[in-house]
């Protein structure tokens, strides 16, 4: 298992060959960002869902008229990646469909997924390229999780989300197994901005948003430490940490996609929010996580 390692005057990251998950965001000052993993609570970081976001029922879909099995979050977390090209502050590793993704997701795809260092911000791009003669339909989010607090002597509660702005944020109707179900309805926000953090609001598991301005800041009014998550090519936010248990983290997840409805078996030549190339055609979206 690779541990790739990145620096510049102001940020240390680590990057596991892995699913490319992030396992370390540390300033120059020695603080710690990123949620480390407890069994206890979530034994993951920062996972990237590709080739879709969330569960599907009975954990299959149809493409094509034929049947496939996929996870929770599909498989590109858990595949070892290539190294394509390191510098002191930048990385892009990439993964290629191949006998072992074929079963569960029948298309060749290439991903490559780069992060780079600017400043205080962690730069991260994946790229989708269709080397195909068919129609390549995916989903793709991040998930990463942050440590709250993130300063000694503050708690959880202390902390809130700022949209930067008012926004008409909508929230996504989840059921109660963590599928689409609807109806979609405004979500309160204070001051049509803030979301103040607190443990119950993860009981029913997470809370998906819409509509929202693209970037998301975590802070605490008593701390002075904090971090943003920019996602303008995202349209959704999923907001977790372990339903109904006192978790000392927050994760904050850009997606482009949703996860599947519930009591259908989705096909994926027809569901509409995935993203879809045709032959020959790259997808790239860009975000990144900044920290203060």
């Amino acid at each position: 298992m690779a541990i790739y390692t990145l620096k510049n005057s102001r940020l240390a990251v680590r990057v596991d060959g892995t699913g490319g998950e992030l396992r370390s965001i540390r300033t120059a000052d020695g603080a710690e960002y990123l949620w480390q993993p407890d069994p206890a609570f979530w034994a993951r970081q920062a996972p990237h869902l590709f080739p879709f976001v969330g569960r599907l029922m009975e954990g299959r879909y149809t493409w094509e008229g034929k049947s496939y099995e996929l996870g929770c979050h599909g498989f590109f977390r858990d595949q070892e990646l290539d190294l394509l090209n390191q510098t002191e502050d930048s990385i892009v590793l990439s993964l290629t469909a191949a006998e072992d993704t074929f079963p569960s997701f029948p298309r060749p795809f290439t991903v490559s997924l780069s992060y780079r260092l600017a400043e205080s911000r962690v730069e991260m791009g994946f790229r989708v390229e269709n080397p195909g003669e068919k129609e390549l339909a995916f989903g793709y989010g991040g998930h990463p999780g942050f440590r709250v607090p993130l300063e000694e002597g503050l708690a959880f509660e202390d902390y809130c989300l700022d949209f930067g702005e008012p926004c008409p944020a909508v929230q996504v109707g989840m059921s109660d197994a963590c599928f689409i179900q609807g109806p979609d309805t405004p979500y309160p926000l204070e001051e049509g901005r803030y979301l103040p953090l607190r443990h119950d609001l993860f009981d029913r598991d997470a809370i998906i948003l819409k509509d929202t301005p693209g970037a998301v800041t975590l802070k605490s009014r008593k701390g002075t430490r904090g971090l943003t998550v920019h996602y303008p090519g995202m349209p959704f936010l999923g907001i977790w940490h372990k339903p109904k248990a006192a978790a000392p983290y927050v994760c904050l997840e850009p997606w482009v996609s949703l996860p599947g409805r519930q009591d259908v078996i989705e096909d994926f030549g027809e569901k509409s929010d995935l993203v879809r190339l045709a032959p020959g055609e790259v997808y790239e979206n860009r975000w990144s996580i900044e920290v203060f």
